[in-house]
């Protein structure tokens, strides 16, 4: 299992570093290490198929080999998801789900790719206005490898369909699942260089993909820090940027709640991915009358869930990324521990890069343990009295991602969605996504929207055509 980089349709490079199984801290293969010499190649390649072919212009072709890259994933799903999980850490069930959601992802945007429809006006006699959105050019897509299946074909796919080129730079620890995905396109019809795939361990080339001026666009999923810092380095060129950052989603629980119903349900939306998912649920705020009872049933149903091996299908919560990771976070738990009003659970490390839950009490949302994106297995609980301290402490925070609400009172739930600054909420259920539906978030959580059709939005421009064509003889104006 190597991944080489893919430039113009040839694989190239020597694999010469290790991918590690995290739950095991073992080599499972090796990718080849690019840079910028290589991303400008990659450029090259897609800027020569954007501008010389009728690529954007073939919706068929593009639809084509998005449904056919769809059947060669299919075809490869199991060990698709097998590998992901050897790479990531996360659970089989996880990978699987993820792998399945990514298929249905690039056949929705097959659908999509003959309908990308424009409007034609006529603002003034015989003036037509055509309003068309044509692709916006050279793509650069930067995977995280939290999710590298799916939040990859989620910028990759409507790109794709909206007829752009694009350069793939994955994450280095998932690098593997990428290049087997990539190598999936060898089955379909697409022209040369239209897909291009750059390795790499540091930053070089991610970074000449931000300040290119042969990229149109730059898709990052990430942290909101190097998103702030990818803003800088496309400032000189201002390509278009769809960035989803940062979040600290919080789970709004009303005093009428079934709590032992949902706290189960909370614990597996706070250690999804290991608790290194973006939407993750990582603040529960419950109503006084319940905190009680939160307390005992979420510190419960958080302590059962298995920590183990992700590949085995009993396991809850597998490995994080790597052994760095884990104990960068386990610090970061360890200091937000010392200073909370009270621990409700304490999780331990284990094996090469495990961390089970951690579940603290606190009361003042400004403490840096509730406004920090804890990218692992930590919980905070909060306790409000009324809607609008609810709202508040919801809201006090620099992120906008996603949120819940969890009430049977259905006024309640969508004036509490309406209030709350998030770009999804779910009411009575948390951690919900769909290819039809558009993700992305409020602040600093990012710009743009992945998913459903407003993404194409990200990877098009809107062009205005204006043609005098005149009025038929014998019409006469009327002023």
């Amino acid at each position: 299992m190597n991944a080489r980089h893919w430039i113009a349709g040839e694989w190239t490079g020597r694999p010469t570093l290790d991918s590690i199984d995290p739950a095991t801290g073992e080599a499972i293969g090796q990718y080849a290490d690019g840079g910028a010499h290589e991303a400008d190649a990659a450029i090259a390649a897609a800027r020569h198929v954007f501008d010389r072919t009728t690529w954007a212009q073939d919706a068929r072709l593009r639809q084509d080999v998005l449904l056919a890259w769809a059947a060669a994933l299919d075809h490869e799903r199991e060990s698709l998801a097998t590998l992901l999980t050897r790479e990531n850490g996360k659970t089989i069930a996880q990978s699987r789900g993820e792998i399945a959601g990514a298929i249905s992802e690039v056949r929705y945007y097959a659908g999509l790719a003959r309908h990308i429809a424009g409007h034609v006006l006529e603002p003034e006699p015989g003036t037509i206005s055509t309003m068309l959105r044509e692709a916006a050019g050279v793509v650069a897509i930067i995977v995280p490898w939290n999710a590298p299946a799916v939040l990859l074909v989620r910028s990759l796919a409507p790109a794709l369909a909206a007829g752009c080129t694009a350069i793939v730079k994955p994450a280095a620890q998932t690098s593997l699942v990428t290049a087997a995905m990539m190598r999936c396109f060898e089955l379909t019809a697409l022209p040369k260089g239209a897909v291009n795939l750059v390795n790499e361990r540091g930053y070089a080339a991610s970074e000449r993909l931000a300040d290119s001026h042969g990229v149109d666009v730059l898709s990052f999923t990430g942290s909101t820090a190097t998103g702030k810092k990818i803003m800088v380095a496309a400032a000189d060129s201002i390509k278009k940027l769809s960035l989803e950052l940062g979040g600290k989603s919080c789970c709004v629980v009303f005093g009428d709640a079934d709590i032992d119903a949902i706290a189960p349900r909370l614990a597996r939306a706070a250690t999804i991915i290991s608790g290194q998912q973006c939407t993750a649920a990582r603040r529960v705020l419950v109503h006084a009358s319940r905190a009680a009872d939160m307390r005992e049933k979420l510190a419960s149903a958080l302590a059962s869930l298995k920590v183990g091996p992700g590949i085995d299908p009993a396991t809850d919560i597998g490995a994080l990324i790597d052994a760095a990771t884990r104990d960068s976070v386990e610090h970061t738990i360890e200091r937000a521990c010392a200073t909370a009003d009270r621990l409700l659970l304490r999780g331990a490390p284990s094996g090469h890069a495990f961390l089970s839950p951690t579940l603290v009490e606190h009361a003042d949302p400004k403490a840096f343990f509730c406004q920090d994106e804890i990218f692992g297995p930590f919980v905070t609980l909060e306790v409000f009295e009324n809607e609008q301290e609810a709202i508040l402490k919801a809201n006090d925070t620099v992120f906008g991602l996603s949120a819940s609400v969890w009430t049977n009172d259905g006024p309640r739930a969508f004036r509490m969605a309406r209030a709350l600054r998030n770009g999804t909420v779910w009411i009575n259920d948390h951690n919900k996504l769909f290819a039809e539906a558009e993700t992305g978030g409020y602040r600093q959580s990012g710009l743009g929207r992945l998913h459903g059709y407003d993404a194409l939005a990200d990877f098009t421009e809107l062009k205005h055509i204006c043609m005098p064509a005149g009025v038929a003889d014998g019409i006469a104006p009327l002023r």
